[in-house]
């Protein structure tokens, strides 16, 4: 399944760049999504989601396979298995940045998405809005991030110039660091994508519906 959808924020190509790729800072802006651990260029986490009645927490982890500055490509390979073996996704995600101009940068993203599952009988259509809906989410909670860096890396360069450039060397890595971020909601995929998948989704909300009332009505007999 091809997903692709694209979104703007207001930085400069650079600092676009710096910020997305600090996966620590960037996660907690993505609806549904809990970092855990952190090792090099493998990030581990799980992803909650709830589609009506149906829920699923995706856990995982995400590998950066390719990282170009000077293209602005990213490349993550990400594999998952719903916790309670109800299915699994994995995705070949990659985002390029383009220069708009001076103070703005388009992201664009393409996913290879395979999931199975409950979650897939939704079908391409359902988890296209919703990735579109989704998407949007995060780039509002980005512009949020990036305002408070805009703000926040002028008053540290004018407070302290020595600290802000020696910070800009990479920490060694010695081994998996646990990341303590605080519990997330499942975003509700319908809720996300609003009426177009509601339609989409109910009959198969009905079906499952109908086979629960059944099922109740055997086992009274």
């Amino acid at each position: 399944m091809d997903l692709n959808n694209s979104f703007d924020v207001a930085a400069d190509r650079a600092t676009a760049w710096r910020v997305l790729n600090d996966v620590e800072r960037i996660a907690p802006c993505l609806p549904g999504a809990q970092l855990e651990e952190i090792n090099g260029d493998e990030y581990k986490g799980n992803v909650k989601v709830k589609v009506g009645p149906v829920s699923a927490q995706y856990k995982g982890k995400a590998t950066v396979i390719e990282r170009d500055e000077a293209a602005g490509k990213v490349v993550i390979k990400g594999d998952g298995r719903d916790s309670r073996g109800a299915g699994n996704a994995s995705a070949l995600i990659t985002a390029t940045l383009h220069e708009i101009d001076a103070n703005n940068t388009r992201v664009d993203v393409y996913t290879d998405l395979a999931i199975t599952g409950k979650v897939a009988q939704f079908g391409r259509g359902v988890m296209a809005d919703v990735s579109g809906k989704l998407m949007g989410q995060f780039s509002e909670n980005l512009q949020e991030l990036l305002a408070e860096e805009s703000s926040g890396a002028a008053e540290t360069e004018a407070a302290a110039p020595a600290a802000s450039a020696a910070a800009t060397d990479p920490a060694p890595s010695d081994g998996p660091r646990k990341i303590d971020s605080p519990d997330v909601e499942a975003v509700d995929l319908l809720d996300a994508a609003g009426a177009p998948v509601f339609k989409r989704a109910l009959p198969v909300v009905g079906v499952a519906a109908v086979l629960l009332i059944l099922r109740r009505l055997f086992r009274r007999g």
